[in-house]
């Protein structure tokens, strides 16, 4: 366990950390599709991600759902880390992405650990700037970036965080990732094909420019 911990995190934490970490958490493997938290189910435990990929969605007052961000390799959420602190309840869902494996780490550390180590008060911190970053992105491309787009960017994302540029997913699931209709999402894959940016198959798509 140390070993995956180490290899994951240890350019950024200190052994004495990394000791800590390995002894108070514990690692699960969760497969491709598995829920690992909901709206409004209680924060207990901080996720370190070792391997695989976490997509972070948020649900508006209507019941619909947008994709916030993935997380990867080294990655925490910030905003699971937000409820740890404020002992709230969880605003987000986390779904694996793919296979993944997860260090789960109680939260009554992250304040232990904020008074003990510098190096996890800047891990903390530099999470919420990444994650803040990517949230401001996601509004940009609300408002400002017309749905093509959005979808070439989101397919182009999902070839970096599965290191594949074959993407398994049906056109449903897109739709709901980026909270529109599949018969718009259908028309636009189309039309990337067309452009000679994807190229399409049944339950699956292959990204040929990114």
């Amino acid at each position: 366990m140390r070993k995956e911990l180490t290899e994951s995190y240890g350019y950024i934490f200190e052994d004495e950390l990394i000791n800590e970490i390995e002894k108070v958490g514990h690692k699960i493997n969760v497969a491709e599709g598995d829920v690992l938290i909901e709206y409004g189910q209680d924060v207990t435990h901080m996720p370190l991600l070792l391997d695989g990929a976490i997509k972070i969605l948020r649900q508006d007052k209507e019941g619909d759902e947008l994709l916030l961000y993935f997380l990867e390799i080294g990655d925490s959420c910030s905003m699971t880390m937000n409820c740890c602190i404020g002992k709230s309840k969880s605003e987000i869902k986390a779904i694996a992405e793919k296979n993944s494996v997860l260090f789960l780490i109680p939260v009554e550390y992250m304040s232990i650990w904020m008074k003990k180590y510098k190096s996890w008060t800047s891990f903390v911190f530099e999470s919420y700037n990444n994650r803040f970053n990517e949230l401001l992105e996601a509004i940009d491309n609300l408002a400002f970036v017309n749905l093509h787009d959005r979808l070439y960017k989101y397919l182009k994302n999902k070839v970096v965080v599965n290191k594949s540029a074959l993407i398994e997913i049906t056109h449903q699931d897109i739709a709901y990732d980026l909270n529109t209709s599949r018969v718009v999402i259908s028309r636009l894959l189309k039309a990337l094909e067309k452009e000679g940016k994807i190229e399409l198959s049944r339950n699956k798509l292959e990204v040929l420019e990114f």
